[in-house]
């Protein structure tokens, strides 16, 4: 797992429109990277509609927010459309980005292994630098301390 103060490391991926997004084409803004298991399932509804609600909050703060999970591009345009959410989500469906930020990981449900998408956000710098990481992210209250943090952060 990545840490506070590790370079954020390089990405290129997809978008919902099928639009390739690369973490160096974003240096100069703040990035809120959330990782979530998939796309219309409730937890990650809710945490996609907070942060489609917080937006404009974010977007103040000079942040972007970029949802990733294992979902095809034309799955995130259904989840957008049905929700109405105003967020850009990336698709890692080979998971080589979640693996690189070790988000992939070993999980148990109903005493069965597999390997999954734990949910963890990360705050990165203009300068594509890691000053936060919420690991194990439970999706009540969030993203409200998620922008909290990154508040602190930019009083630094």
């Amino acid at each position: 797992m990545l840490k506070i103060n590790d370079k954020a490391p390089e990405f290129c991926l997809a978008n919902q429109d099928d639009i390739e997004i690369c973490l160096r084409d974003l240096k100069g803004k703040w990035i809120v990277l959330y990782f979530y298991p998939k796309d219309n399932t409730p937890g990650c509804t809710t945490e996609a509609c907070e942060f489609t609600e917080a937006a404009p909050d974010f977007s103040e703060l000079d942040a972007i927010i970029l949802g990733v999970s294992a979902d095809s591009t034309k799955k995130h345009r259904n989840f957008i459309e049905k929700k109405e959410l105003g967020i850009t989500l990336l698709s890692d469906e080979e998971t080589t980005m979640m693996q690189e930020y070790g988000v992939w990981q070993k999980k148990k449900n109903f005493g069965k292994e597999y390997m999954g998408i734990v949910r963890t956000t990360f705050i990165i710098d203009p300068h594509g630098v890691i000053k936060a990481v919420f690991e194990k992210v439970k999706v009540k209250d969030h993203v409200a301390k998620v922008k909290v943090e990154l508040q602190e952060l930019q009083k630094l």
